[in-house]
This record gives structure tokens, C-alpha cells and sequence, in this order.
């Protein structure tokens, strides 16, 4: 992971989404954040917002996500968006909105370390997107976590497995060892 053209994008580790089935992920997210801003390497979150008479309140009825308090980064994340090269917001799934792949494209990365909540929706659909638009993801398996408990977390770690290749499969330990491995040797 050469941290000129690998970015970590960060998915909606905010407020609305930490519960007790997805809290134990923040702590490895921040880690992650920290090590890889240490390293010079580009960051992105995504936050995403639930728009009246979105598809989400008229198909499910889903109505969270509305408020300030809900849509923030956590505080424990927040002291990262300062040095972020974007924060995306978003009212999809995906973190892949035009404005991210614009900055992408832009920036000249080739390869999106994704982590966050949920594991199966928008971590997921933000990794599956990335893979279509020919950007090549890697899923951070234990800097995600569902709202809905590991049942959810693994199903969506299983297909991301056989849609998006199980070498994309990552922990962070392995991400911050190629992350030092690249920065050892560009230096």
C-alpha cells in the first residue's frame, strides 16, 4: 500500500451509528486514523445524512440520521477531520458520491482502504462501488462493524469475500504493516 496513491476512507463513524453492537469498532478505527495520518497518508470520511422523504423513509421508514447530534463524526474521530483531505457528505450508501470520485481521480489513487459502520450496508456498498470504478478496495475486517451485530458484519464480510476477492480482506495490523513497509521504502 504505497501511502502517494492508497487513501483510507473512513464511513460513517458517526454518532447515529455507534451502539452497542458496533461500538467496539470505534477504538480500531481511531487507531487506524491515527497511524495513517502519522504517516502522511490521505484521508477521507464519509458522513452520511437521511434526507426527508429519502428512499429510506419511504421504502423502510427509517427516519434517524436527521439531526446534527446524530450526522457527527464521533469525538473521537473528530479531532482527525481537520486534517482530512475531505470530509464527504453523503445520502447513500456509498461514500463513492461524484464529489469523492472526482477528489479520487484528482488525487491519482489507485487503491481505498475502507472501514467503518455499517459493515453491510454503506461499508460494503462504498467497497463494491470502489471495485466497479476500478479503484481497488481494501476492507478493513475489524474497523467495521454492523448496528445489527456480527451476524450482519459476517454476511457482508462473506460476499465482500467472493464479490470483491478475499485477498481484500484485511485486518488493521496487516494495513499498518504494508503502510510502514511502503514508507520504510519510499524514504
Amino acid at each position: 500500500m504505497d501511502p502517494r496513491t492508497t487513501a483510507l476512507i473512513v464511513v460513517d463513524v458517526q454518532n447515529g451509528f455507534v451502539n452497542d453492537r458496533s461500538q467496539h469498532a470505534v477504538p480500531v478505527v481511531q487507531r487506524l486514523v491515527d497511524s495513517w495520518t502519522k504517516a502522511g497518508a490521505p484521508l477521507v470520511f464519509a458522513r452520511f445524512y437521511n434526507a426527508p422523504d429519502s428512499p429510506y423513509e419511504r421504502f423502510t421508514g427509517w427516519t434517524r440520521l436527521r439531526s446534527a447530534e446524530e450526522q457527527s463524526i464521533v469525538a473521537d474521530l473528530a479531532p482527525y477531520l481537520p486534517s482530512a483531505a475531505a470530509v464527504i457528505d453523503k445520502p447513500t450508501s456509498s461514500a463513492l458520491t461524484a464529489d469523492c470520485l472526482q477528489l479520487i481521480q484528482r488525487s491519482g489513487w489507485t487503491d481505498l482502504v475502507i472501514c467503518g459502520i455499517d459493515t453491510d450496508s454503506c461499508v460494503y456498498d462504498t467497497a463494491v462501488s470502489a471495485y466497479h470504478a476500478g479503484y481497488r478496495p481494501w476492507l478493513v475486517t475489524d474497523a467495521c462493524a454492523s448496528t445489527g451485530g456480527n451476524a450482519y458484519h459476517e454476511a457482508a464480510l462473506l460476499l465482500a469475500g467472493r464479490n470483491l476477492g478475499r485477498k481484500q480482506l484485511v485486518t488493521t495490523n496487516e494495513v499498518l504493516c504494508r503502510l510502514t513497509a511502503a514508507t520504510v521504502e519510499a524514504a
